[in-house]
């Protein structure tokens, strides 16, 4: 995974590069949704994959429901506690993933943080410089190792309660995932190589283009 790519020097000051996108972190979200609304073959595919993972959390939300009005409350519970885990500890789990990723490309120091306001938490190496294949590594590290982990579960629990469980947990992380598919379709947007760098200091990224 580890290239030889352009510093931020010659990213910003050589005549082989072009400034493609600047992210200011504290927008991040609007960013985000405005890859998205830009669709593309990556973003269509999630697009479909998402509401699938959708469909099939409401049909088990209500399913679960459905038995809590006959007197029947464990599927209730079991989803609760789902809800609960994806909303704190599956969080950390797939930033840990992005970085772990971060590190195996060559990063040597990795960054979390988060803006609590807007549920939004990040994983970076400050001003390290990824190519497309390097990021797209990053970036669907969480979703690959999160789903064949829970597929693994649906399979080994199919005739269980826990089945359900784990198809849940599939689901719900789908939604962490659109914010991580709306900046990768940053590197499927043009032909040419982009390299992206964060800078910690000014709160930004930048997304340069080969020329």
């Amino acid at each position: 995974m580890r290239r030889i790519n352009p510093s931020i020097e010659e990213l910003k000051n050589g005549d082989d590069y072009e400034l493609l996108a600047e992210l200011n972190h504290s927008e991040i979200k609007s960013f985000v949704l405005s890859q998205l609304e830009k669709g593309g073959w990556l973003v269509k595919s999630f697009m479909v994959y998402q509401a699938v993972m959708v469909l099939l959390g409401l049909f088990i939300i209500s399913r679960a429901l459905v038995f809590s009005f006959k007197g029947t409350y464990e599927p209730l519970w079991h989803t609760i506690g789902v809800i609960v885990f994806c909303l704190t500890v599956l969080v950390i789990i797939h930033e840990l993933l992005h970085g772990i990723a971060i590190k195996l490309t060559g990063a040597k120091n990795v960054r979390y943080g988060a803006y609590f306001k807007k549920f939004i938490f990040y994983a970076e190496a400050d001003r390290h410089v990824f190519n497309r294949r390097q990021f797209t590594f990053i970036a669907l590290a969480p979703l690959i190792v999160v789903k064949l982990s829970t597929l693994v579960g649906i399979i080994v629990f199919f005739n269980h309660p826990l089945f359900f469980v784990f198809t849940l947990i599939m689901c719900i992380h789908s939604l962490f995932c659109a914010g991580d598919i709306g900046l990768l379709s940053v590197f499927y947007s043009e032909e040419s190589e982009i390299f992206t760098f964060d800078s910690k200091e000014e709160q930004r990224s930048y997304y340069f283009r080969k020329k």
